[in-house]
């Protein structure tokens, strides 16, 4: 079975690509608190600059999962981290591990 990610070809998996879509996922899980378009960087931090919880990293990683499939672990990579590097997890993060990844 092909992922959607496979159907979207290899540009799908190159770091720009992969923070636009973390950016599209923010937007439906922050709804009216979203920041602006390109607000979002490298060096944004999940916890101390968009406020998210815990239960709002589950539904992000949700909807990425709807867009990566199985071929990006989430929660292995959250089990991987202690509590502080959870806290300090800025966007650029994800995007790296999401990319390594997909290759």
């Amino acid at each position: 079975m092909t992922n959607r990610v496979e159907e979207a070809g290899v540009e799908e998996a190159g770091e720009a690509a992969v923070l636009a879509r973390i950016t599209k996922a923010l937007d439906t899980v922050l709804g009216d608190c979203a920041p602006d378009p390109g607000a979002v960087t490298m060096e944004t931090r999940f916890v101390e600059d968009l406020d998210l919880e815990s239960i709002d990293l589950v539904v992000l990683t949700g909807d990425l999962r709807a867009a990566y499939g199985d071929r990006v672990d989430f929660p292995g990579y959250f089990a991987s981290l202690e509590l502080s590097e959870i806290i300090g997890l800025t966007v650029g993060h994800l995007v790296r591990h999401v990319v390594e990844s997909l290759r």
